[in-house]
């Protein structure tokens, strides 16, 4: 009899202690591999940024800013950052004058950037090809534009 009771306690504390080791081990299983995150769903759309000083220092870009509200309609501030409206402004000159022919919408893109090199060609010592690539001659030359105002 006393064998029957020694058997089955051990048997009830194997048995625990089992329970107890298979519900520690389902636990940590389930804390070490947390299901994937929902991304936050997003109304607005995403951006590029929008200022493109090409190369201009702060000081640089608020005279071309002045330069533009004086002549090219620019009604943003002058804080130094040539963002979508000064490049507006800026391609309002450059459709009239320097041969652009894309949207008045502030990107920067090839063809704002190949009638900026007319203009710098003709009067600010750009000397490189007219490619839409805004390298360091394009960017030199800019600079002494925005200079000169």
């Amino acid at each position: 009899m006393q064998t029957n009771i020694f058997t089955r306690t051990l048997l009830a504390a194997t048995t625990t202690v089992a329970l107890a080791a298979g519900s520690l081990a389902a636990a940590g299983t389930s804390f070490a591999a947390p299901a994937a995150a929902q991304p936050a769903a997003v109304s607005e759309a995403v951006t590029p940024q929008a200022v493109n000083n090409l190369g201009l220092n702060a000081t640089q870009a608020k005279k071309v800013q002045r330069w533009l509200k004086t002549y090219w309609n620019y009604r943003g501030s002058i804080d130094g950052k040539l963002g979508t409206n000064s490049w507006k402004a800026f391609q309002r000159c450059l459709k009239k004058y320097w041969g652009y022919t894309g949207p008045i919408d502030g990107v920067v893109g090839k063809g704002t950037i190949k009638a900026l090199q007319r203009l710098l060609k003709d009067g600010y010592g750009y000397r490189g090809g007219i490619d839409g690539i805004a390298g360091p001659g394009t960017k030199a030359a800019f600079k002494r534009f925005a200079n000169a105002h």
